[in-house]
């Protein structure tokens, strides 16, 4: 694999080079969110409590916010799979 260098400059830059690093993170946080609605919609799980059955109404929003979450990150050549 090739070399990749970042390089900010300047203190104003210290988010976006917190950003850039953080970017992994963001990743695995928003897998575990889809997961978690995954187990909402396939386990009838609870979404805030999992010991506890999913609504119909709570596994319709949660298969919704898959798709949304999908449409939004295929808009910006973004995926969840690694």
């Amino acid at each position: 694999m090739g070399e990749i260098i970042l390089k900010f400059d300047s203190v104003e830059e210290a988010n976006d080079a917190r950003t850039a690093l953080d970017g992994h993170k963001w990743k695995h946080v928003m897998w575990d969110l889809d997961q978690r609605l995954r187990a909402v919609v396939k386990y009838n799980a609870g979404l805030l409590d999992s010991e506890k059955e999913a609504t119909d109404e709570e596994a319709n929003v949660a298969d919704k916010l898959r798709e949304v979450i999908r449409e939004i990150l295929q808009d910006n050549n973004l995926s969840l799979e690694y």
